[in-house]
């Protein structure tokens, strides 16, 4: 068992998803196992690429500050501490899906986003999800623009902006729980 923990631990983490900002991809109340080797320095997540990360306090414009970041060498740890129900899960971790990339133009307008002019194709949207309008947006290097799949009820890059590629804490790479929708992500 305390095996099972260390490789969990070291290797990936699983994240409860508690709301419908992903959907129709992840559901409330799902859990996802999400790589928790932190990005390399020049490493850039790629456009379609699901990410937990932490939102600052600024982005949050003030609402509950985040738990206070893990010390990298602890990680492991934390996460064990977590798994045994030790200590709580983060509750300030978002999901979205990483939709354009540093130095790309981004901006939302005929129900649809549109990457440096051109439409984003994006097989994983719900039936009938449209995006609403927002103004055209340069993404900063260092930077990526996210979005929940459910656009209609998500707090992603359009409220609070890009997300340093610092804060992503991994990318979520496959569905783990329930088990009957167990499927790579």
């Amino acid at each position: 068992m305390l095996l099972a923990l260390l490789v969990r631990a070291l290797l990936f983490e699983v994240f409860f998803i508690p709301s419908e900002s992903m959907e129709a991809t992840l559901a409330p109340g799902e859990r996802v196992a999400v790589s928790s080797f932190p990005l390399d320095d020049g490493d850039t997540p790629e456009r379609g690429d699901v990410v937990v990360f932490q939102p600052t306090q600024e982005q949050l414009g003030g609402r509950s500050a985040p738990d206070e970041p893990v010390a990298t060498w602890f990680k492991p740890f934390h996460a064990i501490l977590q798994a045994v129900h030790l200590i709580p899960p983060s509750t300030e971790d978002y999901i979205k899906r990483v939709v354009a990339l540093p130095g790309e133009t981004v901006e939302g307008r005929d129900g649809a986003v549109y990457i440096n002019g051109t439409r984003l194709v994006e097989p994983y949207l719900g039936e009938g999800i449209s995006t609403g309008a927002f103004e055209s947006v340069v993404v900063p290097e260092g930077t990526v623009w996210v979005m929940g799949d459910n656009r209609s009820n998500s707090r992603d890059s359009r409220y609070i902006g890009p997300i340093s590629l610092d804060q992503i804490e991994g990318r979520a790479v496959m569905r783990v729980w329930p088990l009957n929708r167990v499927s790579r992500l």
